[in-house]
């Protein structure tokens, strides 16, 4: 059976095939000490019991997810309790230069190679559903997790946000037609857009914690429109201050602060428009789970974590999803979780100019480790004495790097690891 953890996301494998209890962690502490349990998984924390229990009564438990474009933020809930919370930070970014960096070299080399060949740019079709590797990236992560957590607690349920805000539906529920555009609540997915944008503060002071307005960046009264590209937000005395100047004159004494609005306004929706590639990709995979899959909209989320009186994050934000009568959290410290690949099956790697630079080995195992574990070096001697724990960074010969939280240390001989973590692909904090 498994025993499940609210603070350190403790769980346990089944040693037969029954749902486990919630315990506390001082329980699980106590099991671990009194030789009754074993640790199973470090990451997320799980620990085995040596004998079954049929008698203990089970609880089931919900798996609730809020997909972002580069965090997904994770929670479970018993309950009204939030006994577990995740946050998985994707590698889109790395994939798509990945890429980019690829697919220069290769033009590069067929310019070179075979400049009088015909270019064929369209001879690959692509089929139904197709995803950018850098978007497939986020859904095959998300489902990665959602099934280890399906494998080391009772999941019987899940819940995704995968629609926008709606909060007019949710004040009146016969709304329709027109009113939808020009109703109590008109511009305000407008306007929660610019305060995730401008980090919800004012664009020209900087102040938060008070009533935002929404600014023209160019004047209507000059030619400015009302495109998103062309708002910002301002505290009310920086709105009126401004009036129908042109912000060049207006901040012409800051113009560092002028270019980093005029950047800033000029930022793209690659994140939204990730989000929204994904978010139904995401909910026919959940389905094909088998568990009953519920979805809730972007303003109930908000509107429950405002009602809670919660901080903002993106695993409570996953604890928030759907609709909740009130709701305990147990644990104030995520379990932070960043994907980092396994690696690339690459021979000989390129410097900038496309030349190669050198050759790795086909071995990966080295001393009886791999890169991407992570292991606890504790050193004896010499000038890299003390504890270390990290990734390690394997070589042939037993000299190891370690990337911990502080630092990289290096020269760090095998004889001192211990492994604690097999690589999977993530990196955890």
């Amino acid at each position: 059976m498994r025993v499940w953890d609210p603070r350190a996301g403790t769980g346990a494998r089944p040693l037969q095939r029954m749902k486990p209890p919630w315990v506390h962690p001082g329980t699980a502490r106590h099991l671990l000490n009194s030789r009754e349990a074993a640790v199973f998984r470090r990451f997320p924390f799980t620990i085995i019991l040596k004998a079954a229990r049929p008698q203990t009564p089970v609880q089931d438990l919900e798996l609730k997810l809020d997909p972002g474009s580069k965090v997904t933020g994770i929670a479970i809930k018993q309950g009204n309790n939030i006994i577990f919370g995740a946050q998985l930070q994707h590698r889109g970014q790395q994939i798509k230069d990945a890429l980019l960096s690829r697919r220069q070299l290769r033009r590069g080399r067929r310019n070179r190679k075979t400049r009088y060949r015909q270019a064929r740019f369209l001879n690959r079709t692509r089929p139904d559903g197709w995803l950018a590797p850098s978007l497939q990236h986020r859904v095959l992560a998300t489902m990665t997790w959602v099934r280890k957590f399906i494998r080391l607690a009772p999941i019987t349920c899940l819940a995704q946000e995968l629609v926008r805000f709606d909060l007019q539906l949710m004040q009146n529920p016969e709304i329709s037609g027109v009113e939808y555009q020009q109703g109590e609540l008109k511009g305000y997915e407008v306007r929660e857009y610019l305060l995730e944008k401008w980090n919800r503060r004012c664009a020209y002071c900087s102040v938060e914690n008070v009533p935002l307005e929404v600014e023209h960046i160019q004047p209507k009264s000059k030619g400015g429109s009302s495109r998103v590209s062309n708002l910002t937000i301002a505290c009310h005395g920086c709105n009126q201050g401004k009036g129908h100047q042109d912000i060049r004159d207006f901040l012409s004494g800051k113009p560092d602060l002028l270019n980093r609005i005029l950047k800033q306004a000029k930022s793209s929706l690659k994140d939204a428009a990730a989000v929204n590639s994904t978010r139904w990709v995401v909910f026919n995979h959940l389905k094909e789970t088998g568990l009953p899959v519920t979805t809730g909209t972007g303003g109930q989320t908000k509107f429950n974590r405002t009602r809670l009186e919660l901080s903002k994050s993106h695993w409570l934000d996953a604890a928030c999803v759907g609709r909740i009568d009130g709701l305990e959290v147990l644990t104030s410290k995520p379990l932070l979780i960043l994907a980092k690949g396994h690696g690339t099956r690459q021979m000989c790697g390129t410097d900038k100019h496309g030349f190669p630079t050198r050759h790795r080995s086909r071995t990966q195992i080295h001393k009886g480790f791999q890169t991407g574990d992570i292991v606890k070096a504790t050193v004896t001697a010499g000038k890299k004495i003390g504890s270390h724990v990290g990734r390690v960074l394997c070589r042939a010969s037993g000299s190891f790097d370690i990337a911990t939280t502080a630092a990289r240390v290096s020269g760090i001989s095998h004889k001192y690891c211990k492994p604690i973590h097999k690589k999977d692909g993530y990196s955890y904090g």
